[in-house]
């Protein structure tokens, strides 16, 4: 099992940064790669970034340029380093990690960003 606990979350204006955290435990040594999703009201949970242990990354085109994420093993965290904010980026955001042996996907309980003025 892994316990996957987010943080970093607020309240922030357009054009403006947020960096997002998780954290992850348990049995983290069979964790392949770890991911942010969001859902915005109404909508379907989207991918937003993924890391691999082996330093592969994926970005959604709505996020290329404005979006890092990035892993500190020492901390078995990953973060999600958002700048250039939009109101479009409201949504509810998600950590993720994909264990294997056999493959299973964790969720974290999510933390609210939104943006407005």
């Amino acid at each position: 099992q892994v316990q996957l606990v987010e943080s970093g979350g607020g309240l922030v204006q357009p054009g403006g940064s947020l960096r997002l955290s998780c954290a992850a435990s348990g049995s983290i040594g069979s964790i392949y790669a770890m991911a942010w999703y969001r859902q915005a009201p109404g909508q379907q949970r989207e991918l937003v970034a993924r890391l691999t242990n082996g330093g592969n990354t994926v970005y959604a085109d709505f996020v290329k340029g404005r979006f890092t994420i990035s892993r500190d093993n020492a901390k078995s965290t990953v973060n999600l380093q958002m700048n250039s904010l939009k109101p479009e980026d409201t949504a509810v955001y998600y950590c993720n990690a994909m264990w294997v042996g056999p493959v299973i996907y964790f969720w974290g309980q999510g933390t609210q960003v939104t943006v407005s003025s």
